[in-house]
């Protein structure tokens, strides 16, 4: 009888378990239009969409999210501290803008103004007093970016990403919290012209990965497409991912005539709610 009162009693309380469970699988503070859906570690997420429709900083406002800290010298910043794994499949990104938006995001947490954040040797004196240096150094060291010009070595990387993933954990006290993929298509269709790339090698790996634990993950491919949506990518792949956003360009300027005004719309799961948003210097934001 009173094997049985201690099993029921439990080794925890409810608080304890709640602190316990959200600091090993944290929330993901994601930024619009991500934050419809409340995504976890464990969680692939595939924004899709015709070019531009501001994919790639989308990723980048999320990022910031994550390697910025919750709280710095007594100064809220609301992140996670955790690392970032960037791989650029398209060769495009600019870790300029990634730079610039981190920094702005630094000067609005300490309520300095933004329009004085310049890259330029020849800025204004304030460049560098308006945002903690130190602060930003140690942020942009949780983005881990890696480059593949093919397929063979996003293969070659995927293969070698638990050995690297233990690396970096032990090097920066964390473990990576996002990996971001821009773009997952990429190389689709040079490699179906390929024989020398087995079909669905990559997606199943990919795959593999996820299953073992490796990864807590948010992955990303853009379509060219004029259509809203035409799933192109293999039913492995297909089958791997867990959420699913369309984003476009909208033609509704209105008062916004000086910013791009974009749309967004969950297909997995659906929801019937279309957002309608844009970015300034804070970030992505939604328009009602």
């Amino acid at each position: 009888m009173a094997s049985a009162r201690e099993w029921i009693e439990g080794d925890e309380t409810a608080k304890q378990f709640l602190t316990r469970v959200l600091s090993e699988r944290p929330f993901l503070p994601l930024p619009p239009p991500l934050h419809r859906i409340p995504l976890r570690a464990g969680n692939v997420v595939e924004i899709v969409g015709p070019s531009p429709s501001s994919k790639t900083r989308i990723l980048i406002q999320a990022a910031i999210n994550c390697i910025l800290p919750k709280a710095w010298k007594g100064i809220n910043y609301g992140g996670l501290e955790r690392l970032v794994m960037f791989i650029d499949l398209d060769c495009r990104f600019d870790v300029l803008s990634l730079s610039q938006s981190l920094k702005r995001q630094i000067i609005k947490a300490n309520g300095h103004k933004l329009n004085k954040v310049d890259d330029s040797l020849s800025g204004s004196k304030d460049v560098h007093s308006e945002y903690d240096q130190e602060l930003f150094a140690v942020s942009m060291r949780r983005f881990l970016y890696i480059r593949c010009y093919d397929s063979s070595e996003f293969l070659a990387t995927l293969k070698t990403m638990h050995l690297q993933l233990q690396k970096e954990k032990e090097a920066h006290g964390t473990g990576v919290c996002l990996l971001m993929i821009d773009s997952i298509g990429a190389f689709y269709w040079m490699d179906r012209a390929s024989p020398s790339i087995p079909p669905g090698s990559i997606n199943r790996i990919i795959g593999q990965l996820s299953v073992e634990g490796t990864l807590d993950s948010k992955t990303i491919r853009s379509s060219a497409s004029v259509q809203l949506y035409r799933e192109y990518m293999p039913s492995v792949w297909q089958s791997f991912v867990s959420h699913r956003i369309l984003v476009r360009p909208s033609d509704d300027s209105g008062k916004y005539q000086k910013q791009p005004i974009y749309l967004s719309e969950w297909l997995l799961p659906s929801l019937k709610i279309s957002d309608k948003f844009t970015f300034n210097d804070d970030g992505a934001y939604i328009i009602s």
